[in-house]
């Protein structure tokens, strides 16, 4: 997850200690990837994740991991659902009205794991028709963060925006309502998971769960979601993760850009 995430998730984890009486560490030391390694390798035992390498993981023989639950946001466009959506930001003194303006324009995506800085894009683009070359040039920024300061900056002209990233810069920044336009929104998508380990013995992880869920009905926990503009966390299957399965299918048949982008 991006990594204004950190604070709540370090929150979570203190809370999760204390009212489960667990040793529990929160590791943010280390890059994302680093962190998804050591949580394959059976060395970290909670992680939230991207619903695309959620489903990666899953899909493979004799998966070793187990959903615990997916966040609710805060905001009607959540719609009391774990849901999120990928905001199409550009500068707001450019001449781009909508999504189709885009044709010819330099575009960031955050790394090619994301469901919503990549897969959602090229699955949109698929809709429209558009196969290849749609985009004049594509650049990879590492994080969704990075491709927002690359649009203020002017270095690509939009980029498709995880929108509890857009919605958490504002807060941080809200200067930056006055900078910027959303000319589309992609999504929603299902929400990005919490998973734990099968390692994990089984009365802890529904212990975890539990915990989670429960956390709105608690003044503490209520306050700790709240800070992370989060509502709730609901119980998930896999199969609500079916529609990031299906958009991963069609937008394989999808380049961004060009071959010489």
């Amino acid at each position: 997850m991006a990594d204004n995430t950190l604070p709540v998730m370090a929150e979570i984890a203190a809370y999760a200690e204390r009212r489960l009486g667990l040793p529990t560490e929160f590791i943010d030391q280390i890059p994302w990837q680093q962190r998804e390694e050591r949580f394959d390798r059976g060395e970290i035992q909670v992680c939230w994740i991207c619903g695309v390498p959620y489903v990666q993981k899953a899909d493979q023989p004799d998966p070793q991991i187990e959903l615990l639950a997916a966040p609710v946001m805060r905001g009607d466009r959540y719609q009391n659902r774990p849901i999120y959506f990928s905001d199409v930001v550009v500068q707001r003194e450019s001449p781009f009205q909508r999504f189709m303006d885009l044709r010819g324009t330099r575009w960031a995506y955050n790394e090619p794991r994301s469901h919503s800085g990549y897969f959602l894009t090229r699955y949109h683009l698929a809709m429209l028709e558009e196969s290849r070359g749609f985009f004049g040039s594509v650049v990879e920024s590492g994080a969704h963060q990075t491709s927002l300061q690359q649009v203020l900056s002017g270095e690509v002209d939009a980029s498709a925006i995880d929108s509890t990233v857009l919605e958490h810069a504002l807060r941080e920044d809200p200067s930056l309502q006055r900078q910027i336009r959303i000319i589309d929104t992609l999504g929603p998508s299902p929400s990005p998971p919490w998973l734990v380990s099968m390692a994990v013995p089984t009365s802890i992880r529904t212990r975890l769960r539990s915990l989670l869920v429960q956390m709105a009905d608690d003044p503490e926990g209520e306050e700790i979601l709240a800070r992370g503009s989060l509502a709730r966390f609901v119980l998930v299957g896999d199969r609500d993760y079916d529609p990031i399965r299906h958009m991963q299918q069609i937008a394989a048949a999808v380049s961004l850009a060009g071959p010489t982008s």
